[in-house]
């Protein structure tokens, strides 16, 4: 009779041994994706995953416009104000190369220095730098004159509304890349 307890507690300990392997080797794989296998080798090539891939921007002059790519995709695109003629916006290929929030404006002529969120500061509450000759600079900036966005209406600067300005600023850093295109 003490066979039948014993073959019965072995019959229910290999049944729960197996299931605990069964689990335990589920969770391996389904939480380790560094797991190599030749399949997800493949999948990972033909698929890919648009949240890593590099915010970019381009800026379309004739079209007084910057669209947002995340990758290839269009994420947003944004009306803007362009240089104006005999200050237009350069055109190539760039990159962030600083931000600021209130940042102080300095009069390209008479050199006053107007402090960032002072009303009078024309660069509104945020910059985005991507190009300088060492002396001026140009990049994007709100404005507080918004019937300029649509117009060659800068100094070689890109202007936004402001709220589209501050979005933007949320979306890129130091380094990302900035194409302007006529």
């Amino acid at each position: 009779m003490s066979e039948k307890p014993n073959i019965s507690l072995r019959s229910t300990l290999a049944s729960v041994v197996v299931i605990a392997s069964a689990s335990t080797l589920l969770n391996i794989l389904t939480e380790a994706p560094s797991i190599s296998t030749p399949y997800s080798q493949n999948e990972g090539k033909s698929t890919v995953n648009s949240i890593n891939q590099p915010i970019n921007l381009k800026i379309i002059l004739s079209q007084r416009q910057v669209i947002l790519y995340r990758g290839k995709t269009k994420i947003k695109s944004y009306p803007i104000a362009v240089g104006r003629p005999g200050w237009e916006t350069p055109i190539g290929n760039f990159q962030v190369l600083n931000m600021t929030k209130n940042p102080t404006w300095l009069h390209p002529f008479t050199g006053e220095s107007i402090p960032g969120g002072s009303p009078k500061n024309p660069l509104g509450r945020y910059w985005i730098g991507f190009w300088t000759n060492g002396t001026n600079w140009i990049g994007f900036h709100g404005t507080p004159n918004p019937e300029s966005v649509g117009k060659a209406a800068s100094h070689g600067c890109i202007r936004m509304y402001n709220n589209d300005v501050q979005e933007l600023f949320e979306q890129v850093s130091v380094g990302t890349p900035v194409t302007v295109v006529q």
